[in-house]
């Protein structure tokens, strides 16, 4: 008996071509904001090298040095107005972390590191949490077994369905994507089963799903 359902299927069948276009879309966006990052951060050491300039004239300033000063002055006001435009169009944030690292002369690097430190501590606190919450449902499901054993088992039931529903779903997705990319027709994917839980020793339903696909010849 055929119980696939055509409309989830479908469905998500019609999302892929969108999904590949807003995935184009957002490849492109990050492609032209690295490029004007790199734009930016050619001009910044541009600028560096006028700086560097300037202060070797500076510092050995004479009568004859007075128009090379003048030209490398207003070479460096044409960078600073060249790279205040480019920044413009070039949208990042900066932690303000980092700014305050870099003004006192420290490794701006070591805010990454804290960062990921932070994470790190964070992360091993969810999982305790988590352990601790399956832990509590191990414990609350055997206490309940014992108690009311016909319920825990229809329980049981229900959700290794519902897992088998999701695992069918999900393979029906995958087999989808699988023939559009390798420039497949529908009609060589062979008909999907629908989920098929099969019963264990225990008389529980398992989460075991079966899927029949054909590649053409």
């Amino acid at each position: 008996m055929d119980s696939t359902p055509p409309n989830s299927v479908s469905a998500a069948a019609s999302s892929i071509p969108n999904a590949n276009s807003s995935g184009a879309a957002a490849s492109d966006a990050s492609d032209d904001t690295k490029q004007k990052l790199v734009q930016v951060t050619d001009s910044i050491q541009k600028t560096l090298g006028l700086l560097h300039q300037l202060y070797l004239t500076v510092s050995s300033y004479n009568v004859a040095s007075q128009l090379p000063l003048l030209q490398r002055l207003n070479a460096l006001v044409a960078e600073l107005d060249s790279m205040q435009k480019l920044a413009e169009n070039c949208n990042i944030q900066v932690p303000m972390e980092v700014v305050n690292l870099i003004d006192d002369g420290k490794n701006p690097d070591e805010f990454t590191r804290d960062v990921l430190n932070s994470c790190i501590t964070k992360n091993q606190i969810t999982k305790g949490k988590t352990d601790a919450f399956k832990s509590l449902r191990k414990h609350l499901l055997e206490e309940l077994e014992q108690t009311f054993p016909d319920d825990v088992e229809t329980y049981r039931e229900i959700r290794a369905t519902s897992a088998a529903r999701i695992d069918y779903l999900i393979g029906a997705v995958q087999i989808t994507f699988a023939w559009k990319n390798l420039a497949l027709s529908p009609c060589s994917i062979a008909r999907l089963n629908p989920p098929n839980p099969i019963r264990s020793r225990r008389g529980r339903l398992s989460r075991r799903t079966f899927y029949r696909t054909e590649m053409p010849k």
